[in-house]
């Protein structure tokens, strides 16, 4: 089994890795340089006391009676090495390719006094004897157990705490740094035309400064040309009902005949796609409807027993106990829309609204031919018709859909389509609680 590394996804955690481990490393080779420095301090330190102590306290043992040495022994010991008034322990020679550094600094403090032999004693941790001869021919073993350089008891900690601090200040530098860049990429996550603009605080580094600056232009050219689109599309519904009513009157006047009824119908069609179009526009600018408390399963009610009372076979299932914030007439204008679809391909269909833990869902649901998996998205959009025929009463003008996804996402929600087992579609609007 083989494990791949893989660089981390967000910019945050990729900052704070990096950041770590040049930290890390520069202070690990800092850490390594200082021990380095004091392992060979102390290491000259401690041979040149060795030096000076082995050479004095051979010429001390050399001088006293024979009787007081072993009383000298405990004075003249020292952690690393003791003496012993004896052949020593039995080992091996110590070759010229592995020789301790402490035997050259014995050998050049009493070698030319007093010969040396030295033995390489086995065991778990490494141990070597010095033997020599006094002056009277008594043995004496320097016993040598040579030790790392001790570290201080503190080392430790003072190393944990500066690693604890490299953390707090990579999390904080990447804080800094990532901050602005969240509140860009919130802003536009949630840049909707639809809802108030929100405006980036432009404050902090020049970079930030700029950025905020850049987005809120952004955001208010989109808003003036969305103003500008719907108000153009006003207009020109404005000035085309106009001439549409006149040709209308002219029609009336006209005798009847088969031209008479073609082009009434085809003024028909003319104005209603004038009154979808604008509607489509009025759509993206949903917010311009104030929000209100509204029980939903009243305004479900009302809506289903309009229906009825036009003779239309829609049914309502199911109970929410919810009273939402939210603009009764534009939720109203995507529910006759789904509606109406229904009862247009269906002839009748059937409202289901069920209580999530994430919200509302609203179901509109008939038993008609559906929609190919293909195009489920493609209605979605403005003008687009699963009926390519140019009949009004069986293609219509392919913005109702359209209108209806707008509105959804005006009210904070969403609108999806999908065809049901045993045929039909299923629309399902789902709405925020809060």
């Amino acid at each position: 089994m083989t494990f791949a590394l893989r660089w981390p996804r967000t910019l945050a955690s990729r900052l704070s890795l990096i950041f770590l481990i040049g930290l890390i490393l520069a202070q690990a080779l800092s850490f390594g340089a200082q021990y380095y420095e004091r392992y060979e301090s102390a290491k000259n330190t401690m041979l040149g006391n060795l030096e000076t102590d082995v050479s004095t306290s051979i010429a001390i043992l050399d001088r006293l009676p024979a009787a007081e040495r072993p009383d000298w022994l405990k004075r003249l010991a020292r952690n690393n090495y003791g003496y012993l008034l004896s052949e020593g322990e039995p080992g091996t020679p110590i070759g010229p390719g592995d020789v301790p550094i402490a035997v050259t600094s014995i050998t050049d403090a009493i070698g030319e006094a007093y010969p040396l032999t030295f033995t390489d004693i086995p065991g778990p941790k490494k141990h070597f004897q010095g033997h020599l001869r006094l002056s009277d021919g008594s043995p004496v073993t320097i016993d040598v157990r040579p030790s790392m350089v001790p570290l201080s008891p503190w080392l430790p900690a003072v190393l944990l705490g500066q690693l604890a601090l490299m953390i707090a200040c990579t999390w904080l530098a990447v804080r800094i740094a990532i901050r602005p860049l969240t509140r860009l990429a919130n802003a536009v996550e949630t840049l909707d035309p639809n809802a108030h603009a929100v405006h980036l605080d432009e404050q902090g580094p020049n970079e930030v400064v700029y950025a905020a600056r850049a987005f809120n232009s952004m955001q208010a050219r989109i808003a003036a040309y969305l103003k500008e689109r719907m108000q153009l599309l006003a207009a020109i519904s404005h000035d085309l009902q106009t001439p549409i009513t006149r040709m209308k009157l002219r029609a009336e006047l006209m005798d009847d005949c088969t031209e008479k009824e073609k082009l009434w119908n085809d003024l028909g069609e003319m104005e209603h796609l004038v009154r979808e179009g604008v509607a489509y526009a009025r759509s993206i600018h949903g917010s311009t409807e104030e929000s209100r408390r509204t029980d939903l399963d009243s305004f479900l009610d009302s809506l289903v027993f309009d229906y009825q009372d036009m003779g239309k076979d829609v049914q309502l299932a199911g109970k929410s106990e919810a009273v939402i914030d939210t603009r009764p007439h534009a939720l109203r204008r995507v529910l006759v829309n789904l509606t109406d679809n229904a009862l247009k391909f269906a002839g009748s269909a059937e409202l289901r609204v069920e209580r999530q833990k994430a919200g509302l869902s609203l179901k509109v649901l008939d038993r008609g031919p559906g929609i190919a998996e293909a195009q489920l998205t493609q209605v979605m959009e403005p003008f687009y018709r699963v009926e390519n025929s140019r009949n009004r009463s069986t293609g219509g003008t392919g913005l109702g859909l359209a209108i209806a996804q707008q509105l959804a996402m005006a009210l904070g929600g969403s609108l999806t389509l999908s065809n049901r087992e045993g045929g039909g579609l299923c629309a399902e609007l789902k709405l925020p609680l809060h």
